[in-house]
């Protein structure tokens, strides 16, 4: 496991190498490249001083909310559709129709309906995260082995005990793949709303080290970015192969 971690890491090791000798021998000045070492220690400047860990917990806080309420909707509507297919042709239409409208179109309407702060960007995320969700746990529910569905049919189970013990059981893998997929244009679409518009947050930080032409603080904040995403995505990996073990490969393949 370790020579394959290695031989993972080497290129972007040996990239680092090559950007810090380039732009040290040549004396590269420019607002917008800094020498890794000068990113390095602008990152644990902004660690030390606390404004990275306030910026990263403003922008977590907004995209967790966001995932958290895309996922409710998305996977009450997805289950919705994939089990009643006269309700999903009714809304073939409106949901093809609202799904390709990028999610920061919207920001001049969430601006004016909700003003700056968390509440316009976790509308802004819920809205980019919920098809997803949404398209995928319907996929889900429809690729369920029919004769599990006769048999709750067979017990006449209510329809909340078919939800609660046969749909979502058998779809959770699939749904959870969705909720990783989510989980990183979350990240995505808050750092996007706070470059945008938003003063918060991680953005708004690489905003206002641009503009007080600090390119190491800058590519620091980028790096951070890289980094939380990294862990995320890895920290779901785990939890998807711990809570479905093979199952999760499946859901994957799907």
């Amino acid at each position: 496991m370790m020579p394959e971690r290695a031989k993972a890491l080497a290129l972007p090791i040996a990239l680092l190498l090559v950007a810090e000798i380039w732009t040290r021998a040549l004396h590269v000045q420019s607002d917008s490249l800094a020498p890794p070492s000068a990113v390095a220690a602008a990152l644990i400047e902004a660690l030390s001083d606390g404004s990275m860990l306030v910026a990263t917990r403003d922008t977590l806080a907004s995209a967790f909310a966001g995932l958290l309420a895309s996922s409710a909707i998305g996977l009450a509507l997805g289950i919705t559709l994939g089990m009643f297919q006269i309700i999903d042709r009714l809304m073939e239409v409106t949901i093809e129709t609202i799904r390709p409208i990028p999610s920061i179109a919207l920001l001049p309407i969430a601006l004016i309906a909700l003003g700056f702060g968390y509440r316009m960007e976790i509308a802004i995320v819920t809205f980019a995260c919920v098809w997803p969700i949404l398209i995928l746990s319907r996929a889900a529910v429809r690729g369920i082995e029919p004769r599990l569905l006769e048999v709750s049919r067979a017990l006449r189970l209510s329809l909340g005990d078919q939800v609660r013990k046969i749909i979502i059981p058998a779809s959770l893998p699939r749904i959870f793949v969705a909720f990783r997929l989510s989980a990183g244009i979350a990240l995505i679409v808050a750092v996007s709303v706070e470059i945008a518009i938003n003063p918060i947050g991680l953005g708004a930080a690489i905003m206002t080290a641009q503009q007080a032409l600090r390119p190491d603080l800058m590519l620091a904040y980028l790096l951070w970015i890289g980094v939380i995403g990294y862990a995320l995505n890895r920290g779901l990996v785990i939890a998807q192969q711990r809570l479905f073990g093979r199952a999760a490969l499946v859901g994957e393949a799907s």
